[in-house]
């Protein structure tokens, strides 16, 4: 029977390999080339300090 390093062992190794899975969909997704546009859009409203009602929120 498999005793409990040999269980922690493939547990981590599991882990570590999800974990690379994930960073690198995420990384693949960031620099997809038709995702630029929104990355871009959400860059330009994150940046805008002249929408209506941001004035007034600002402190002075």
């Amino acid at each position: 029977m498999f005793d409990y390093e040999t269980v922690a062992t493939w547990s981590q190794v599991a882990s570590l390999l999800m974990f690379i899975a994930m960073a690198t969909g995420v990384v693949i997704y960031a620099l997809w080339p038709s995702n630029g546009a929104v990355f871009n859009a959400v860059q330009q409203q994150a940046l805008d300090l002249d929408r209506a009602g941001q004035e007034k929120s600002r402190p002075e």
